[in-house]
């Protein structure tokens, strides 16, 4: 199972990576300090902070020229993570 599903770059997250605070969506199941050692091994920092939030899914509805399609979204947790002073991650580095 992996811990890190992806990284949030958004606005509101892209001005927090200055201060060393990034975002990442990760398992719904995983708590603090497996997103901890999650983050540290896989970018090699040392993380000061996390704050999660989770997220429940919402109903949708469409209305199409047939008929009425409904369902949810996905839910998901939220995890932002500080890091040490002056250590970067790198999500553009990948690419």
């Amino acid at each position: 199972m992996e811990i890190l599903k992806e990284p949030l770059i958004t606005e509101k997250v892209s001005a927090g990576n200055e201060k060393g605070v990034y975002g990442f969506i990760v398992e719904r199941t995983a708590d603090k300090l497996q997103i901890k050692s999650s983050v540290e091994k896989k970018y090699g920092v040392h993380v000061v902070s996390i704050r999660t939030m989770r997220y429940a899914a919402k109903h949708k509805t469409r209305y199409t020229n047939n008929k009425v399609v409904s369902g949810f979204t996905n839910a998901f947790k939220k995890a932002i993570v500080q890091v040490a002073d002056g250590e970067v991650i790198d999500f553009y580095g990948e690419l």
